[in-house]
């Protein structure tokens, strides 16, 4: 059988199998390669019993030859990568990591890759997407994937923690991870006394260094035995567990700092359900959707939603809730809109840039709610440019506009001091011009109780 021409872009590195597009059908081949570790994963019931666990994503085996086996799994809506999540989210992703190693060394199997790219978010949760990260354990050989875990989970969780989530954003610039000399160096000089981060990360550090030239790989690798490795993943894993972070933020409670009373916020969350309801969206996005308020008012009509905000903490408290609630359809993100996430990795396409995953996401409606003063006025964007932005991806938009009278513009107008007069453009016309460039009209309304308008917009080149 011939190898698929439409592989994704994200798989070609495994020698195992890869993963390539069937129409709209996402499907994974497996090469004879990997065929007995992939029967004895099946025949075990190691598959079965990680689904049931909602460890690793669910797949069906759709077709078998001698040259090629091809699984099917289960249709995510949207990927996040790693430096789109918040420090909770992060955190989970990294136990889930090790949750699955324990229970993989515990049936004679080993996690071969602890890349932080092989989890996602799915359903409110993480879940582990690459089925094909397993192989058999043998005796007294170390966990081959530990470094990985330093370098992709446990350094930047630790950076995160003296630093703040920003260093997330590392991992757009280090796909395999942050090295473990740059870790270490950037830690406090008292996390040295930590017995997990000394050994962990600064001893590692000072081995690899010592070892940076064997060029010949003449350096023995150490014998660890089972148990050995059971207390290491133990040790991580109540350590990752115990981590916390105390980051303030502008925005974790932006709901508090609103400058409208609270019937124009019931004003607004009715405005926006019964321009939403008649619509029927499947896919919703709300961005700068902060802890997902308004986005919560249609959750139990739409299958899936997506909140993105920039602030991390908002973010946080998105998950918590989705936690809280049980919400499987709803998805939270970090998300700078003035700087959205570049596709990154070898040819720039291993991971999709932000705005071709909204593309291929295709969200019904849009929202962006308090949102495009900052755009416009913090970030010097113009209407145009912003109006370009939402119609790649978007067929509805509900962009709510603040006038030059709301308090918040005002407060920003007025930071930009001798300069204010640059921005006399900021008015309900040149709004509208710039945004009629890429929609149409469908409905337009004063939020009442304040000097905000609320528009819905249809695409112009987009089906409804």
């Amino acid at each position: 059988m011939t190898e698929k021409t439409n592989a994704h872009q994200a798989s070609f590195r495994d020698p195992s199998g890869y993963i390539f597009h069937d129409g709209n059908t996402l499907r994974r081949a497996i090469k004879p390669i990997y065929f007995p570790q992939y029967n004895s994963l099946k025949d075990s019931g190691f598959f079965k019993s990680l689904i049931a666990n909602e460890l690793l994503i669910p797949h069906t085996e759709t077709a078998a030859s001698s040259d090629e086996i091809i699984i099917t799994p289960e249709n995510i809506p949207f990927i996040t990568n790693p430096y789109e999540w918040s420090f909770e989210q992060y955190k989970h992703a990294a136990l889930h990591t090790l949750k699955i190693q324990k229970y993989a060394l515990s049936k004679g199997f080993i996690l071969k890759d602890a890349s932080a790219y092989n989890i996602t978010f799915h359903k409110g949760k993480p879940i582990f997407i690459d089925t094909l990260s397993f192989d058999f354990y043998e005796e007294g050989t170390p966990w081959r994937a530990y470094k990985q875990f330093i370098m992709h989970f446990l350094g930047p969780l630790a950076l995160a923690k003296y630093h703040g989530t920003e260093v997330f954003k590392m991992m757009q610039t280090h796909i395999d991870g942050i090295p473990v000399k740059l870790i270490s160096s950037l830690l406090p000089t008292r996390t040295k006394i930590s017995s997990v981060l000394y050994p962990n990360v600064h001893l590692l550090a000072k081995m690899e260094s010592k070892h940076s030239e064997d060029y010949k790989a003449e350096t023995k690798i150490a014998a660890l035995s089972k148990k050995s490795q059971e207390n290491i993943i133990e040790s991580l894993y109540d350590y990752i567990k115990g981590l916390s972070l105390k980051e303030a933020s502008e925005w974790g409670d932006y709901y508090n700092k609103t400058n409208y009373d609270e019937t124009a916020f019931e004003a607004k969350k009715t405005l926006i359900k019964e321009w939403i309801k008649p619509m029927a969206p499947q896919k919703l996005i709300d961005v700068g959707g902060n802890d997902g308020t308004f986005a919560r008012t249609v959750i139990d009509s739409v299958p899936h939603i997506i909140v993105t905000d920039i602030d991390s903490n908002a973010v946080d408290y998105n998950y918590k809730q989705v936690h809280q609630n049980k919400e499987s359809n709803m998805l939270p993100f970090v998300c700078d809109v003035l700087q959205p996430a570049p596709g990154i990795g070898f040819n720039n396409t291993e991971r999709n840039s932000l705005i071709e995953r909204l593309a291929e996401y295709a969200p019904d409606v849009t929202m962006a709610l308090a949102l495009i003063h900052h755009i416009t006025l913090s970030g010097n964007v113009p209407f145009e440019k912003s109006a370009e932005f939402f119609a790649f991806f978007s067929k509805h938009l509900i962009i709510e506009f603040p006038t030059r009278e709301d308090s918040w513009a005002q407060s920003l107008l007025v930071r930009k001091r001798e300069f204010i007069n640059h921005f006399d453009f900021y008015n309900e016309t040149e709004f509208e011009k710039g945004y009629l460039q890429y929609f149409t009209i469908e409905k337009k309304e004063t939020v009442k109780g304040t000097k905000r308008l609320l528009y819905l917009l249809k695409n112009k080149n987009l089906e409804a």
